[in-house]
């Protein structure tokens, strides 16, 4: 990796953002309004799947929805603005923190309940686009101008490696885990213990998702709407599969530039400019709400406004989590 390649993706995103400066008085205020709304119910009908989650795992407690919709809304804003997913310990820590007698391995395995839904539509989506030829074929990947792309493109078997080590290494956790923390593995299985009634589950859960993934299908039609791109179901699936591969295996935080080269790349009949606007604007937009409804979870729920010292206390207790867990190996 030499500077040139990262500099690449950075010139890419700066160009995306100078194009979306260019380009702010031709957006359709209207629709960006509409499709930010929809992002909102998105966040919203998630954040109530998790709750329902919680309430299976701890039925004698009182799980307050106002507490646990503002923990995810509260994440989600920090990760809106930080890197390495820090909103998420933040979640943690708040969620942990309003439920009597919760533990926060219990708290933290319960956001896999919402990952077998997310992977199978994430999955399906994907190869949609894929087999109507929507994203470039695997010739093109190493011509595109994003390091983060071209770069396991041109590396097929570094990609496989890297790939098996991380099975590898799952797999021994799990297995050490298994047989040597077992106080820890129960406190992990009860956070997705409504995975024991699939009825509930699909009902209480996996309803919710679906409801948050029609919200953010919507929601980037209006996107694509409001830049003038021109809303459409193969437009979206595009934009929806673009997401999850810019950010699949990243050199650069989010992705940064690898969106925006295969978006160029993919959205035909379109300019270069018009694409890169959408792009970084619609990125700018989700930021903005997510901080946005964070902050303002924060302070009329939670009652926080020195959030760097609520993000010291989640990170504190995260790690204080896994050395509970690795105590017990």
């Amino acid at each position: 990796m030499t500077p040139g390649d990262l500099g690449s993706n950075i010139d890419s995103f700066l160009r995306a953002a100078e194009a979306f400066a260019d380009n702010l008085a031709a957006i359709a205020w209207g629709a960006l309004a509409v499709a930010l709304f929809l992002w909102a119910g998105m966040l919203l009908a998630r954040s109530h799947g998790w709750a329902n989650a919680l309430r299976a795992a701890y039925p004698r407690s009182r799980v307050d929805e106002r507490f646990i919709t503002a923990s995810f809304l509260a994440g989600a804003g920090f990760n809106a603005i930080l890197p390495a997913r820090a909103g998420d310990a933040v979640k943690v820590f708040l969620a942990k923190k309003s439920i009597p007698g919760s533990s926060y391995p219990a708290v933290a395995s319960s956001f896999a309940v919402l990952a077998p839904f997310d992977t199978a539509i994430g999955v399906c989506v994907l190869l949609y686009a894929v087999s109507l030829g929507l994203l470039p074929g695997l010739p093109d990947l190493p011509d595109l101008a994003a390091f983060d792309i071209s770069f396991w493109a041109e590396h097929p078997q570094l990609l496989i490696f890297f790939l098996t080590v991380l099975g590898i290494g799952a797999m021994v956790l799990f297995v050490i885990v298994a047989r040597r923390a077992e106080a820890f593995w129960e406190k992990l299985k009860q956070g997705v213990v409504i995975f024991r009634t699939p009825g509930r589950y699909v009902r209480e859960v996996a309803s919710w998702q679906m409801v948050g993934w029609l919200c953010r299908f919507a929601s980037f039609w209006l996107f694509l709407e409001a830049f003038h791109i021109g809303g459409s179901v193969e437009n979206v699936l595009i934009v929806m599969s673009v997401e999850s591969v810019s950010k699949a295996l990243p050199f650069t935080p989010g992705g940064a530039g690898a969106q925006q080269a295969l978006l160029v790349a993919t959205l035909e009949g379109t300019s270069a400019a018009a694409v890169l606007s959408f792009s970084v604007g619609q990125q700018v937009a989700v930021a903005a709400l997510a901080a946005l409804l964070g902050f303002a979870s924060l302070a009329a729920v939670f009652r926080i406004t020195d959030w760097r010292r609520l993000l010291r206390e989640g990170r504190a207790a995260q790690a204080g989590a896994e050395r509970a867990g690795a105590g017990g190996l």
